[in-house]
């Protein structure tokens, strides 16, 4: 059997996407024959432009089972013109690297659409069997990253290249649960299936090795009103992407302000937004938001460990009220008080999943002050959410309804 995976992000690059990705190459591979091989084709490392990383056009391992190759992209920022330029160039290597060749399976994991109508085209023409695995779902972002004059023309082209998409898909996997309302409504008969993004097992065996240590249960309004200024104040941590869905520039320099005498921000990460908080935060005098560049997964670890609060933020649009962000199961492994700016189905899971999590509404600074002061800090471990969202379970169950597509020929 040739399998083959098309994935924008693979490691060493950073994002869920990216991890995800090699976590279903390796169940695949435990459960695939001596004899069957898997392909990936992807990017070379390019999802931060601060974060240098590199790694081999092509590269094969497990005894030439596995072949990875990468395409070099041009140079490109955040924008949607500069993405669709990347992405072109990464569809047209694929067209020319797939000619000729045979697929018994293609499966396609896609957070901006694309990916996905790419791995249709493939799968059509060399006949393969197509799975796809839903990140996002794109059409609803559009009007939030169209000019208003070319939104209407611009929904229609896309929701026509969706739906040829996940009709022609044997299987589509939606990464949460909150997507089956948009999607069964659109295609009602289709098998779809939810396996979501997990706890990577790096995270997972740190959460283990801390589990031992000793836990402070103090509110976050008595350290405010603790008497020695050294411990009053807080480490708040945010590690991601600064861009349009997260609206980091809309939050936190008003919040910053307002707690600049109990909390110290650390912000770990990049993206389109980066320039525009920094902006922000310098017209409103906030001093006390630290801004650096992304790092490797075991750096970020040990910034987490130091962290009193992990801080997340999605943006104040619609399409967010059916995600389930990626960085939660990252944050809620840690053990540590999560002050998460989500609204709907999001927080709706926080709640029912991640003790410890404090919700506000997005871009809403009274609402996250509110919220801040119900948190207890202190390290409290979540090892009933570790098992249940393991990354190597869910990728395992996932790579199990990949295979059974084949059971079908």
């Amino acid at each position: 059997m040739n399998v083959l995976l098309l994935t924008f992000y693979f490691p060493p690059d950073l994002g869920a996407g990216a991890f995800r990705s090699r976590a279903l190459v390796d169940a695949l591979l435990e459960r695939l024959s001596p004899e069957d091989e898997v392909e990936v084709i992807t990017t070379a490392p390019n999802r931060y432009a601060q974060y240098d990383s590199t790694a081999p056009d092509v590269e094969t391992s497990d005894h030439g089972r596995l072949t990875v190759r990468r395409i070099d992209l041009p140079s490109h920022q955040s924008g949607i013109l500069d993405q669709s330029r990347a992405f072109l160039a990464y569809a047209w290597q694929v067209a020319r690297l797939t000619r000729g060749q045979h697929y018994d399976l293609v499966i396609a994991t896609s957070s901006r659409l694309m990916t996905g109508v790419l791995g249709r085209y493939v799968a059509g023409r060399v006949s393969a069997r197509l799975y796809l695995d839903i990140r996002d779902i794109f059409v609803e972002n559009l009007p939030f990253l169209l000019p208003k004059g070319t939104q209407r023309l611009g929904i229609g082209f896309f929701s026509t290249l969706e739906r040829w998409a996940v009709r022609y898909a044997s299987k589509v996997n939606l990464v949460s649960p909150g997507f089956g309302e948009y999607f069964e409504r659109r295609y009602p008969g289709k098998r779809f299936t939810w396996h979501t993004n997990g706890v990577d097992p790096l995270f997972a065996d740190s959460a283990l090795q801390g589990a031992e240590a000793e836990r402070r249960e103090v509110s976050a309004a008595d350290v405010a009103s603790a008497s020695s200024p050294a411990t009053s104040r807080l480490r708040v941590l945010y590690a991601g992407n600064i861009g349009q869905c997260q609206g980091i520039d809309r939050i936190l320099p008003a919040l910053a302000k307002r707690l600049e005498n109990r909390v110290d921000f650390l912000l770990i990460g990049d993206g389109g937004r980066r320039e525009t908080l920094q902006a922000a935060l310098q017209a409103q005098g906030v001093s006390n938001v630290e801004i650096r560049p992304p790092v490797a997964r075991d750096q970020l670890i040990e910034h987490y460990r130091q962290a009193d609060v992990l801080f997340l933020h999605l943006n104040d649009m619609f399409c967010f009220s059916r995600v389930i962000p990626s960085k939660l199961f990252e944050y809620a492994a840690m053990g540590k008080p999560i002050w998460a700016g989500v609204r709907a189905f999001p927080a709706q899971f926080c709640q029912q999943n991640i003790a410890n999590t404090a919700v506000f509404e997005p871009c809403d600074a009274a609402s996250a002050l509110e919220a801040f002061e119900t948190l207890v800090l202190g390290s409290q471990p979540r090892q009933a959410f570790i098992e249940r969202f393991h990354r190597d379970k869910i990728m395992g169950e996932m790579a199990d309804d990949v295979l059974a597509l084949m059971c079908w020929r």
